[in-house]
Order: C-alpha cells, then structure tokens, then sequence
C-alpha cells in the first residue's frame, strides 16, 4: 500500500509529455481482509489487493475521461491516451470544468488498521445471537471485510487531496423456515469504524431478523384502497433518492422536466421533511471529502424543513444553467420525527408497512407503481399480518407533502441515516 506516489510520477510524466495543461486523476490502492459464511461455517478467508486510476483530460472546452486498474507504466499510458482521444473526439462546450483551486489535504477517516480477530470474534458472536434469538432464521450467507483505501486527487488548478480511510462491512443475506413452509429472501448491511458494541445491535439487524420470521406465512390481500404506507428506512432510502434525483437531480434541471426546475426557497414538502448528504455526520462512515468534481464536500440540504434549499447539480449542469452546484453527494441523513415508529402506526386506521419496493422509474410527473415487499397489513392502528408481494402505486412529490409522521427511530447503516417515514394517499392493491 505504498505505490501511489511512484504511479503519480508516472502519470504526471506522461501527462506533460502529451501537452496536457488541464486534468484531473484519481489514484487509488485498496486492501481488503474478508470472511465469508455459507449457513453456520465459515468458508473463506481471503485478502484481496486492488488498484485504480481516472483521469480527466482537457483539450480546450472538450473533455475526455478513462479509467483502468493497470497501474503499470504500460496501462498508466494507455488510460492517458484514451482519455486524451476521448477529449480530441468530444464537442466543445464551455461548461466543461474543474473546480477551482483547493488546496492541499490529507484525511484520516474510520479504522485504517483492523482489529481482524477482534472482528472474527463480533462476527461469531452475531452468529451465535441468531441462532440463539431467531431459530426460524437461516443465514445463507454472512460477509464480513475491512477494507482499507489510499487515495490521491489531484487536478492542475492546484488541488490535491490524500485520503487514508478504513472501514468494517457486514452483509447478511437470510431467509426464515418453519417446517415445510418458507419465507422469501432479504439482506441488510451495515458499515462501521467501531468493534464497541455487539453487531446484533447494530443497523436494521434485529427488526429485519424478526420481520423475516413473520414473513413465513404470509397471505395475499384482498381489494384494493387508499391508505397510509409506513415506509421503513431500508426502503426509504431507494424511494428517496429516486425522489430527490427525480425534482432535483442534475439530468432534470439540464433538460427542465424537473418539477422544481423554479422551486428553489418554496415549500416542496411537509415542513418536518429535513433531508440532504452530510459526509460529517456522526453516524456516516468514511464518506467522500472531495467531489468528483474537485470540491472540498461540505454538508448540504437539499429539503430542509419542507423548502427546497438546493438542486443536486454537478460542475457541469451548475455551469450549463447557471445555478449553484452542489458540492456533497454522499451520506444521505434525514432528521428524525418526533413520534415513535408505535405512535405513528397507533393512529393508522389502514395500511401497509413497506419494507421493499421494486418498480420501474417514475415518470417526469413522479408518478410510480411497483411491488412492496416483505411488507405487513396495518388495520386499526396494530400491524396484523405478513402479506404477499402487494402493489402500491403513488406519486412521489405528493408522498412528501402528505406525511403522516416521522419517526423518532431512525437506522444507522454507516452510509444512511434514515427514519420510517409514514405517507397517506398510497394506493395498496391485492388481489
């Protein structure tokens, strides 16, 4: 883990033998320990190195981009000229840029050096309080890896940026039996820079091991009705980025199908909706301090109490329309309600807690219409079964503005930090 420096000299050697005055790269070696389960043994242990190089060239107002894992001499040449033919073949447009001048950075995040034995030992410990607490559970498969990157950015405005970060990541995909009978699949995720505390009580494990166990009988639903989804935070998370980067993302603002194309400063949700990426936040591990773009990240609302504060713009589309650009993109964090998940269902006279989804993408309208899955029926304020894959069709703006609560309660995954977030005027569809 000590090439960087030597793949750099390369790489700026070859830059200035090409003429290139403009550019940015990105360079990177990474080493990752992982375990792996299959049911209750563990089956591998393995170590796997790896290395990456981007580079982004400029000739005049075209822009031209490659990428590769050959960080020898010969692949360190060959990324430079395919980017610089990607370049030379590009149109010209005024809108191609880097950011300006940064500065020089190093940053330390996470657990650079693991405690692997320690984290065998959590991993054994998460398995042992599964088979313990959730019997009908099995595991098919647990992944458990640290991985530790080094990382360069650099551009010739003068930035350049040296990232140290190191992280643990535990996957678990399971499914729950009893008897003949059978649940389908789910998985959770979590990601940490701490052994502190047992792994079971981590993430979204313990309600997702109790959901999978009430999913193996479920029923279909009878009709069809208007209701209240009670989204939970593993599914929130795909609803809403599909959400933001359907108002607010940078292909809609560039082609002005957005419909907060004009929003910005106007209420756009319910009022108790804060929500942007904070990289800084206390529960994100090891998220991005440097664009893609070249900008230092910084925290950034996109709704914060129900206003749009900002559209998610890259350098290009900011120059393009002559709006902001946003300079974050990673750790996704909505602020918590101040109801509890309990309260929130009390009041729900009929509806559905969603705990995945999966439909196309929504019109320009937001419209959507998919599948929930791993989901239970809500009747008179008490979650009262596990059903089948149900439909729900909705608009997506609309669900921002008719919350019905947020909860208190919110799920700390390491990338996300997200509550439930219960909306009205779902359509819920059975048979």
């Amino acid at each position: 883990m000590s090439e960087l420096k030597t793949i750099e000299a390369q790489l700026l050697q070859e830059l200035q033998e090409r003429a290139v005055s403009k550019y940015a790269y990105v360079l990177s070696e990474t080493e990752k320990q992982e375990l792996n389960t299959e049911g209750a043994d563990f089956k591998l242990m393995r170590t796997v190195f790896g290395a990456g190089i981007s580079v982004i060239v400029f000739d005049g107002t075209r822009k031209g981009a490659a990428s590769g894992n050959d960080c020898s001499e010969e692949g360190i040449k060959s990324v430079v000229e395919s980017a610089a033919a990607a370049a030379a073949s590009s149109p010209e447009d005024a809108a191609n840029d880097i950011a300006p001048d940064q500065g020089g950075h190093a940053f330390y995040q996470g657990i650079y050096e693991p405690d692997f034995e320690r984290f065998f030992d959590r991993l054994k410990e998460l398995q042992g309080a599964i088979a313990a607490e959730y019997s009908k559970v099995n595991v098919m498969q647990m992944v458990g890896d640290h991985t530790k990157t080094h990382s360069l950015y650099a551009n010739s405005n003068g930035t350049k940026a040296e990232s140290f970060r190191g992280c643990y990541d535990v996957t678990l995909e399971f499914s729950a039996s009893d008897g003949e009978k059978n649940s389908g699949l789910d998985y959770t995720f979590l990601r940490t820079a701490s052994l502190d505390k047992p792994l079971i009580e981590l993430s979204d494990f313990r309600r997702k091991l109790s959901d999978i166990e009430k999913q193996i009988d479920p029923e279909p639903l009878q009709g069809k009705f208007e209701g209240t989804a009670v989204i939970t935070p593993g599914c929130l998370v795909d609803l809403l980025s599909m959400t933001l980067e359907n108002y607010a993302g940078s292909g809609v603002i560039l082609d002005g199908t957005s419909l907060w194309l004009d929003k910005v400063g106007e209420k756009v949700a319910d009022e108790r909706i804060t929500v942007g990426f904070d990289p800084f936040d206390e529960t994100i591990v090891c998220a991005e301090r440097i664009t893609g773009d070249g900008f230092l990240a910084e925290p950034a609302n996109v709704i914060e109490n129900g206003v749009l504060k900002a559209h998610m713009l890259s350098l290009y589309a900011a120059n393009k329309t002559g709006r902001p650009v946003m300079k974050s993109g990673s750790g996704l964090v909505m602020k918590a309600g101040a109801q509890s998940l309990e309260e929130i269902i009390g009041g729900i006279e009929k509806g559905l807690v969603v705990g995945g989804f999966s439909g196309g993408q929504p019109g320009t309208n937001g419209e959507f219409s998919g599948v929930a899955k791993n989901s239970f029926l809500i009747e008179n304020g008490r979650v009262t079964k596990a059903v089948t894959e149900t439909m729900i069709n909705g608009n997506l703006g609309d669900m921002l503005q008719h919350v019905r609560g947020i909860s208190a309660e919110r799920d700390v995954q390491g990338i996300f930090t997200l509550p439930y977030l219960a909306v009205d005027g779902i359509i819920i569809s059975g048979k």
